[in-house]
């Protein structure tokens, strides 16, 4: 069971030593339990302390970073079941598979697609992380002639896949310094494969028939001093992987069983030949609970509804996408350019600029901060209105870029016309846009400043 703050603090020397950079050994306990500090941040506690604290506070799901630097990834770290009961904090890895089987060309072509791979949606650059190397003939030689491919070829995060510790070794004398997944330790080759992890500070994918050879793996994996642990159930039956995958979310959480405490890695591929089934399979995944999801292509057309699937069901619910709030300029405008102004959040925002940009219309579109909320919704919640609007269109510096003064506002707030022109003062126009996104390019074509 998790600790309390007052649990921990009841654990603490209580000397008020500020050595943690807090001003009481309470305010301090407070922020372990929360998560925010760790406990080995008190330098007056015993090592048996720490354990023991580090032990009751850790998340249920393990973390696990794979890579170093600024492109490490971290996975697991989950708390919630469900998105809408907090959030979820780690998105899926999506990735692309390799193996020794393929020709150069072949390769080639499966490198150049991860290379070319990425889609912006609402401001967010969506694309795939990692890729897996998989050695099917044994032949460690053709397995180091690919890992160098990759290596020298991308940035990319690494899977290295063999039951041969030989192979994994030969592979990871190449690419130690990224940090790669092991892939993977079973019941023959846990000791070789264990002892790789440790040398080279490298997480491991333990393989396992069912939850309970899993379980066996982690415990003699985690006595070995392997703490970094990924989780694959072998199996290509959706209908048992997606059981699998949801008792060890509930096994981790509700009843804290550590051995199954672990991200897992799934491989849609292995499932189908189709690729437009294995994307079912991949999406499956996405909502439950995959922490990398490795794919056979990466060809647009069968990735980017996955990939716009893992964005909104990895966006945390209580913190709304949101734009910076400032005059955005579209098509080199100029003092003879209209106004238009909208909210901050993202989409609205996106939708908006797309229009604008299709117009080829010169236009000043001034973001005004409403924490994230749609026009409607902030208009309801008080946060768009005449007296907000016009302080912010004030204060922005667009009437000193401009030779009139008229303000289009979304027809969704037509209301707002008569109040906001009394809040802009003289002078000033205020004009009712369409409602609508797709309908501005019409509309701005018509109008005349």
């Amino acid at each position: 069971m998790a600790l309390s703050g007052l649990d921990i603090f009841k654990k603490l020397p209580k000397t008020n030593c500020k050595k943690c950079n807090l001003p009481t050994c309470l305010a301090f306990a407070m922020q372990v339990a929360a998560g925010k500090m760790e406990i080995s941040l008190c330098p007056d506690v015993s090592d048996d302390v720490v354990a023991q604290i580090a032990e009751a506070t850790a998340p249920p799901i393990r973390p696990v970073t794979i890579g170093t630097g600024d492109d490490a990834l971290k996975i697991g770290e989950e708390t919630v079941m469900f998105r809408h009961d907090k959030r979820f904090e780690h998105q899926p890895c999506i990735g692309l598979l390799l193996t020794d089987e393929m020709s150069d060309d072949i390769l080639s072509k499966h490198i150049e697609q991860f290379k070319a791979t990425g889609f912006e949606r609402v401001g967010i650059m969506m694309k795939a992380e990692v890729m897996a190397i998989k050695s099917v003939t044994g032949d460690a030689e053709r397995f180091k002639v690919i890992v160098k491919r990759v290596m020298d070829e991308t940035q990319a995060l690494l899977v290295l896949m063999s039951d041969s510790s030989i192979v994994l070794e030969a592979g990871l004398s190449l690419c130690r310094d990224r940090k790669p997944l092991l892939c993977g330790v079973n019941t023959d080759n846990l000791a070789q494969v264990a002892q790789l992890a440790k040398e080279n500070n490298c997480p491991v994918v333990a393989k396992g028939k069912d939850l309970d050879e899993l379980a066996d793996l982690t415990n003699k994996l985690t006595a070995s001093g392997v703490k970094d642990i990924v989780l694959y159930p072998i199996g290509t039956v959706l209908k048992d992987r997606f059981e699998q995958e949801t008792m060890m979310r509930r096994l981790a959480l509700k009843k804290i069983f550590r051995p199954l405490g672990f991200p897992t890695i799934n491989f849609p591929c292995d499932f189908t030949s189709d690729k437009n089934e294995e994307m079912v399979i991949a999406a499956t995944f996405v909502a439950k609970y995959s922490g990398i999801i490795i794919l056979s292509t990466l060809e647009p057309h069968y990735t980017y509804p996955l990939f716009c699937l893992r964005m909104n069901i990895y966006t945390d619910p209580q913190r709304p996408m949101t734009m910076e709030e400032k005059v955005y300029e579209f098509n080199n405008p100029d003092k003879d350019s209209p106004v238009l102004i909208t909210t901050n959040f993202s989409l609205t925002y996106f939708l908006v600029a797309g229009e604008i940009e299709s117009s080829r219309k010169p236009v000043w579109l001034a973001i005004q901060n409403t924490e994230g909320l749609s026009v409607l919704t902030a208009w309801s919640a008080g946060k768009f209105n005449a007296e907000s609007i016009a302080k912010f269109i004030k204060s922005s510096g667009i009437t000193e870029k401009i030779s009139h003064r008229n303000l289009i506002i979304p027809g969704y707030v037509a209301e707002l016309s008569g109040d906001l022109e009394e809040e802009m003062g003289a002078g000033w126009k205020v004009i009712v846009g369409p409602r609508e996104a797709p309908s501005l390019p019409g509309f701005l074509k018509q109008m005349q400043v």
